[in-house]
């Protein structure tokens, strides 16, 4: 049998088993296998022209064995060989015969029986839903199918080997068992049944831990069940077991450890004692309530960390915090758990509570949380006057006392403590103060509120003056004050306003009334608090006005008197004439005031200014003045001939002509001219004369110059002749117009010049050693006291002969 086995595994390793169909070549004549037992092979094949009759052989390989014949009419095309061997190879081969007993056709195939048929051993129920099967292993079988039958329903399951299950099944129910061996050729007949009933079903558990030391069991009737065992321990092992027995569908477990798993087991028994399945279940027994409930409350967040000591057999926690608005929770497996978004003045009720799967703990015993107060709202600030501050708000709940806090944009900061809803701060102009207001309790701060920012009026400005004060004109200056964006400076005299507005520290103020007294004030400004109104005023008195000049007299040619209508009785007045070489002036507090020393011959711009301790007028109208020319520094008389003289002078300052007079008792020589000179003639020779220039301007002026007396020039000689005087000397003589008068001769020739001069009184003068045969000029003049020689005397020309070596004769040449 061993051997058999062991050939029919070496051949199916090579062969192909389940060929459903095998085609005779070239015939069409096929034949295929349809169903395969352990001793039978059902076939069919195709119908053959002209075959009367089919035959089928089935012949063992490698098996020893006899080959099996069936034989078939035509009209059947199926057919099925009988008592084969199992669970071995055969060749089967189908011919087609006709009526002659000739074969016409074959076709063939390899095909492998089905193992033998199992017997079963026992069939018996452990499970409710099961029915194990034990049999002898039958050879060649790959696997097996197990089928159970209740009448209603057929469940068939494919095992390896012995023993096999067959799952799937109902409780407590009667089957009848079958099985079949199965290999890759097919599978055998049902072997004989054997009957076998399913155990009763486990009864399913509800499981619920209503407290932290109890645990309540209810399960469903269990279908012919007459009673129920329960048991339960710890899972870990600790403590005893507890088991119950009961007809009930319920039981309830007490004096057990909280927050700790448990396993129950239950099963259910029928009348004759036999057991039905197991349940078993894992429970946990409610934790118990936490213990040592502390809360750290943090006010900045607004938030509470809740802690407590851990409980056992606890997955998570859970915190509430209720109060009349809300009610807010977290959860943790942790010992501690944050609350947060907790509303500002509020209060609290926290408690906690521990959960696993059974279920939550009774809540702790609550705490009291009383969060910190919401931030007062309703803040005003108000400026009651300048430099006192006020900040007001509404009352909050929960709140015990109020701090306000007042930051100025330097960085100081002040603050209030009060149990009011009121306090007053001192403020400086020109701040921007930034003020928030807190509650407090004893959990802590309030939250930040709104933080309001308010503006004080700008600083007003201390120390302006005037830096320059004319008769129309104040210019203000002044330090910059803190808070001023703009300034804006105000004049009244009490019948107008002028206004000056800038953002510059300095304010020119024009159009305004000379000699009047303002009220000046100048206002900051700023856009968010306006103009700051309570700044003081000063006093600012303009300059006077400017006087007007009546009428410029002069009192000589180098003064004059300026007359003006005087409109101050405080001033000081001061005229000033203005030249081309400088400024001269005079000061009286009067109405009239003379001014000296003016030069000659220049054209002044006389105007006027008044002086007061507020300032200076504007000058007064320009009025031109000319002073008369100036006389020449120097005049310089020239007798350029005897009835003839030549007077020259410097210019003098401012003059256009010149007037020039001689006058003697004999009468008057007059001479007009643009030019700085001028020829008079009809002199009289030995004549005292005085000298005068009249200097006239453009305008008229004149200048009266009077000079020192000028003598004309002593009469020339008549009668002058020469004479022979010994050998070599010549007399020069002539008739003197007066005996006073020093008289000088010259005699000019080629041979040389011969000068003498007599003395006074004489009329006649000697030149010895002169020179004979020359033409000599003579001329004989008057000596002046002062000056050079005159030299206009008539000249006349003698010839001198020579005699010998001597003069010979004087010839008169003529003139």
């Amino acid at each position: 049998m061993s051997s058999v086995k062991g050939k029919f595994l070496v051949f199916s390793g090579f062969i192909l088993i389940n060929l459903e169909m095998i085609v005779s070549a070239n015939t069409g004549f096929s034949v295929s296998i349809y169903n395969v037992t352990s001793r039978n092979i059902y076939l069919r094949w195709s119908k053959f022209s002209g075959a009367f009759s089919y035959r089928i052989i089935a012949t063992p390989v490698n098996t020893v064995g006899h080959s099996l014949l069936a034989n078939f009419n035509d009209v059947p095309v199926v057919g099925i060989l009988t008592s084969l061997t199992p669970n071995t190879v055969h060749n089967v081969k189908v011919e087609a015969i006709d009526k002659n007993g000739i074969i016409l056709a074959e076709a063939q195939t390899m095909q492998l029986t089905a193992p033998e048929i199992p017997v079963i051993d026992q069939a018996y129920s452990k499970l409710s839903n099961s029915i194990t099967v034990e049999w002898a292993a039958v050879p060649g079988a790959t696997s097996y199918l197990l089928t159970a039958q209740d009448g209603e329903s057929l469940i068939e399951n494919t095992v390896i080997n012995s023993p096999g299950t067959v799952t799937g099944l109902k409780a407590a129910t009667l089957y009848k068992i079958t099985i079949r061996s199965i290999n890759s050729g097919g599978r055998s007949l049902p072997s004989p049944s054997k009957k076998a009933k399913t155990v009763l079903a486990a009864p399913v558990l509800s499981v619920s831990s209503p407290s932290y030391d109890s645990i309540v069991v209810r399960w469903e009737a269990v279908n012919m069940a007459v009673g129920f065992s329960v048991s339960i321990m710890r899972s870990d092992g600790l403590g005893s077991m507890m088991k119950e027995n009961t007809t009930q569908t319920s039981l309830v477990f007490t004096s057990l450890d909280p927050g700790t798993l448990y396993t129950i087991k239950a099963h259910a028994w029928n009348v004759n004692g036999i057991p039905g399945d197991d349940f078993t279940y894992n429970q946990i027994t409610s934790p118990h309530a936490p213990s040592d409930i502390q809360v750290a409350f943090d006010s900045g967040a607004l938030r509470a960390t809740v802690s407590w000591m851990p409980t056992e057999g606890t997955l998570n926690y859970s915190v509430t915090a209720s109060c009349e608005a809300s009610n807010l929770n977290c959860s943790t497996s942790s010992t501690s758990c944050t609350l947060a978004s907790l509303h500002c003045g509020s209060e609290y009720s926290v408690y906690v509570v521990a959960n696993n799967g059974a279920g939550s703990s009774k809540p702790t015993d609550a705490v009291s949380l009383r969060t910190v107060p919401c931030a007062p709202g309703s803040i005003t600030i108000k400026e009651d006057s300048p430099g006192d501050l006020s900040v007001s708000w509404s009352n909050v709940d929960l709140g015990d006392y109020y701090v306000v806090f007042v930051k100025s944009d330097d960085g100081l900061e002040v603050h209030c403590n009060t149990s009011h809803t009121q306090c007053q701060f001192q403020s400086d102009c020109g701040f921007t103060y930034f003020i928030s207001v807190f509650a407090y309790n004893k959990a802590g701060q309030s939250p930040l509120g709104d933080v309001f920012n308010y503006t004080t009026a700008p600083c007003c400005p201390s120390d302006f003056y005037p830096v320059f004060v004319s008769s129309n004109t104040v210019e203000i200056v002044w330090s910059p004050v803190r808070g001023a964006e703009m300034y804006e400076t105000k004049a009244v005299d009490g019948i107008g306003i002028v206004l000056c507005n800038d953002t510059a520290t300095i304010c020119i103020l024009s159009a305004l009334h000379c000699n009047t007294q303002y009220n000046i004030t100048v206002y900051s400004f700023n856009e968010i608090r306006g103009s700051n109104t309570s700044c003081s005023s000063k006093y600012v008195a303009t300059a006077p006005c400017s006087p007007e000049i009546k009428n410029i007299s002069k009192d000589d040619l180098s003064i004059i008197s300026v007359h003006w209508q005087a409109n101050n009785d405080e001033a000081m007045y001061t005229v000033t004439a203005r030249g081309e070489t400088g400024l001269w002036h005079c000061t009286n507090s009067g109405n009239s005031c003379s001014i000296t020393d003016l030069p000659c011959g220049s054209v002044f711009s006389i105007s006027a200014v008044a002086s007061t301790t507020a300032g200076q007028s504007l000058p007064s109208s320009s009025v031109p003045l000319e002073t008369a020319p100036c006389c020449p520094t120097n005049m310089t008389v020239t007798q350029v001939m005897q009835s003839i003289i030549n007077i020259s002078w410097s210019v003098g300052a401012g003059a256009q002509t010149y007037v020039t007079t001689l006058e003697s008792p004999k009468g008057q020589i007059k001479c007009h001219t643009l030019q700085n000179h001028c020829l008079l003639g009809c002199i009289t020779c030995a004549t005292n004369y005085t000298v005068s220039l009249q200097v006239i301007s453009e305008s008229g002026l004149t200048s009266d110059c009077t000079y020192q007396d000028y003598s004309s020039s002593a009469c020339c000689p008549s009668g002058v002749k020469l004479y022979r005087l010994g050998n070599n000397g010549i007399r020069i003589h002539w008739r003197a117009s007066a005996r006073s008068i020093k008289y000088s001769t010259d005699l000019y020739g080629s041979k040389g010049n011969f000068t003498c001069t007599p003395i006074s009184g004489l009329s006649y003068c000697d030149v010895t050693e002169i020179p004979c045969g020359d033409v000599y000029t003579v001329v004989v003049s008057p000596v002046p006291e002062r000056g050079s020689k005159l030299t206009f005397c008539p000249k006349k020309i003698y010839s001198v002969t020579c005699s010998g070596s001597s003069v010979g004769m004087v010839i008169y040449g003529g003139k």
